[in-house]
């Protein structure tokens, strides 16, 4: 007899979709086929509002031709970690839903508004940085990670800022591009047309 297949309530397709930023990182995060999940949220008309093709709120770096795996088979063990860019690795696991955007410690996330960024680094426990066991990871912001594991600048670093110095790779015009989804988060802010965000960055 063949197993009972998941039934998907619309309050966990909503959950699931205010943690990620596609259909398709929807299902995983549910555990579920992505035709699965496409049946139940067009069933509850939630699937079209979720829609992510041009790939908002993705940082570019991830868009390239390897495509990453479901991260368990990382956390697991079964898929090296060694093999993937390590920032694609720290964007899956909250995009997947594996950690909260958040510091473990003191639940700090609060994004800079010229990127949306949050200022958060992952925290091997074990020192081996190819250990994604969940046991093993947590998001911390930049003072529990320095209060609890080790400085985050060398001391190179820390007098470039001291002494307002121009850091390396600064000095050439920086061309600023901010893609439709933080320009959304942008303009929640207030500032209502392109010039108004270019304007606001210039003044950062």
């Amino acid at each position: 007899m063949a197993n009972k297949k998941k039934f998907l309530s619309k309050e966990q397709i909503i959950a699931a979709q205010g943690k990620t930023k596609s259909n398709m990182a929807a299902a995983r995060y549910l555990h579920v086929s992505y035709q699965h999940y496409k049946k139940y949220a067009k069933m509850y008309n939630l699937f079209d509002g979720h829609k992510n093709q041009a790939g908002k709120g993705i940082p570019k770096f991830l868009r390239g031709p390897k495509k990453m795996p479901h991260m368990m088979e990382i956390i697991e063990g079964r898929i090296a970690a060694s093999s993937f860019d390590p920032a694609k690795l720290k964007y899956a696991l909250i995009e997947q839903g594996y950690l909260s955007e958040e510091c473990a410690v003191c639940k700090f996330k609060e994004r800079r508004v010229l990127d949306y960024k949050v200022p958060l680094l992952l925290h091997f426990k074990d020192n081996n940085s190819n250990n994604y066991s969940l046991d093993n990871i947590q998001l911390l912001c930049y003072n529990h990670y320095f209060l609890t594991v080790g400085d985050i600048f060398n001391s190179k670093d820390i007098k470039q800022i001291e002494s307002k110095q121009e850091h390396y790779g600064t000095s050439e015009k920086i061309e600023w591009e901010v893609d439709d989804y933080h320009l959304q988060r942008l303009k929640e802010l207030g500032l209502d047309d392109e010039d108004d965000v270019n304007e606001y960055i210039s003044r950062i």
